[in-house]
């Protein structure tokens, strides 16, 4: 049962009746603490103002009160301009630093880590651990790494703040490597060194890191939070293990919050499973939770991906009237790619152009492949001078010659991650890859493979056409991952790739499943496409 909260009211006429006219300076700053986080900053201020010898501890308590806001940097120059020379202690750059990642304040921040290193108190293990905070939500991850390369003694909060910040910078594969290191180094798991770890192997739709991880949070009973099953359900639902995602949240039901329900909606709407993303949206509100905008985005992406225009609509519509949610431009852009998908490109093109958001990249993309799509040649040509026109080197436009700008694959082969890029000659299987390529671009010409050859093309010499193509990152992914067998029991051959997969390798993974006789499971920058038989679930447009 979840504890009342105290009415610092209550506590501050206990302290009055116990301590008459001079109350004791540490029950005052915990009054300021007690007042802050009620929300009644005024009274904070007013007992900070009554301590009349504050100490460095009173005013932490302040400044963490406006942890929001720049008046916290108002009163740690106060507190340094007062007679008596204060100086700041790790809870307080801890809580200063804290501010200047949320606002963001970076000159402020590295001001702070100035004086952290003059004090002495920089390589201090709850000051490290802001400081590395501070560098990650910042995007500065060389600084965050070397925070922590210097730190005297690691603690799990200190292994958490790196993980965490290289998770949320999509850099997995050191968010992994930091948590390797922190079991190597004996200290302990936390429910957020979990989650993100989790966020990291799935970023890369790493199944057996996923299944690893699961065990190890079953092991150290971390398995229950709410807050790493909820990552549990994302891990296995963004490596398009459905079932497991499923089992984790059917144990996790009566706890999961709202995250939890909109996470495994989440994880049927990337394979386009409408159905059951509905049923589960209508289970959430039978229990007497309210839908919020990601429940909406994760039904809307699933028409999305299914094609479903007059469904998107109809939820949509919903969304708006009976739920009084205000749509953002991620289900607007849901809206127009199921619209196109399914040819309405008119009334699709009149809705970005009409919405009330500036449309993004991801708008023109979506009009620009559904358009190719369906034959719409002129419309596919003033899509694509829109999307360049916001990014000239955007992948989906037109394919430069040497592969897509910073394209990437991976595939994992007995929990060892294999990493490809175009053209890559690095693998130390470079050859076999390359021989296998060979093969199997001879068999499937056998069955009426032609390339898609890319109709913006103009900077490719004919004769070097074919082998541009067949040096992509997927299809090197595709070969070593044959040569490798990791189709053990029929399981299906897995793929991850970065950005949005080209229209060959498309094509020519239809045939090759055909030659294998097996399941080709990739996913892209957009979705999930699985092959098999010589067809794709996403129906030839993505």
């Amino acid at each position: 049962m979840k504890a009342l909260a105290v009415d610092p009211r209550c506590a501050h006429a206990r302290v009055l009746r116990s301590g008459g006219a001079s109350p004791d300076r540490g029950a005052l700053n915990n009054l300021i603490t007690l007042y802050s986080k009620s929300g009644r900053r005024s009274d904070a201020i007013r007992i900070f103002q009554s301590i009349p010898n504050p100490n460095v501890v009173s005013w932490t308590c302040l400044i963490s009160t406006f942890h929001d806001s720049t008046l916290s940097f108002h009163h740690f120059l106060s507190m340094l301009r007062r007679p008596g020379r204060l100086f700041p202690n790790h809870r307080t750059l801890s809580a200063l630093l804290k501010t200047c990642a949320s606002l963001p304040a970076l000159s402020f921040g590295i001001q702070l880590h100035s004086m952290a290193h003059k004090l002495g108190l920089s390589s201090e293990p709850f000051t490290a651990s802001a400081l590395v905070s501070f560098y990650c939500k910042t995007s500065f991850l060389n600084n965050a790494q070397k925070v922590f390369d210097e730190m005297l003694d690691r603690d799990e909060v200190c292994f958490s703040s790196i993980i965490v910040g290289m998770a949320q910078n999509r850099r997995p594969v050191e968010a992994m490597s930091y948590f390797l290191e922190m079991k190597r180094s004996g200290v302990a798991s936390t429910t957020h060194s979990i989650s993100a770890t989790l966020r990291a192997a799935s970023e890369m739709a790493l199944v057996e890191q996923c299944r690893t991880l699961h065990g190890h949070a079953v092991r150290t009973g971390l398995d229950s939070d709410v807050v790493v099953g909820s990552a549990l359900i994302d891990g296995y639902g963004r490596c398009g293990l459905i079932r497991e995602a499923r089992a984790v949240f059917d144990e996790l039901e009566t706890s999961l919050i709202d995250v939890g329900w909109s996470t495994m909606m989440s994880a049927y709407a990337q394979q386009g499973d409408s159905k059951n993303a509905i049923e589960l949206f209508a289970a959430m509100q039978s229990r007497g939770m309210k839908p919020d905008g990601y429940c909406f985005l994760a039904v809307l992406t699933a028409f999305c991906h299914a094609g479903l225009s007059q469904e998107a609509k109809k939820w949509f519509r919903a969304m708006q009237e009976d739920y009084n949610l205000e749509p953002w431009l991620e289900h607007y852009t849901c809206l127009i790619t199921a619209m196109g998908k399914a040819g309405e490109l008119g009334p699709a093109e009149t809705v970005a152009s009409t919405m009330p958001f500036k449309p993004d990249a991801a708008v023109w993309r979506a009009l620009l492949s559904t358009s190719a799509h369906h034959g719409e040649t002129d419309m596919a040509w003033k899509m694509r001078d829109r999307l360049l026109e916001i990014n000239p080197n955007d992948d989906s436009a037109y394919d430069k010659g040497v592969g897509k700008e910073g394209g990437r694959s991976w595939i994992e082969v007995r929990g060892e991650v294999h990493a490809f890029s175009a053209e890559d000659r690095a693998h130390e299987r470079r050859e076999e890859i390359y021989d296998k390529l060979g093969e199997l671009k001879g068999e499937i010409e056998k069955l009426g493979y032609v390339p898609v050859w890319n109709e913006m093309l103009h900077d490719v010499d004919e004769s070097h056409k074919a082998e541009v193509l067949w040096q992509h990152s997927e299809k090197l992914a595709l070969a070593f991952g044959l040569l490798s067998g990791v189709n053990p029991c029929g399981k299906p051959l897995r793929i991850v790739k970065n950005l949005r997969i080209c229209r060959d390798c498309h094509e020519a993974f239809k045939y090759v499943s055909r030659v294998v006789e097996m399941e080709i499971v990739v996913r892209d920058v957009n979705r999930y496409h699985t092959f098999l038989s010589g067809s794709c679930t996403c129906g030839d447009s993505w």
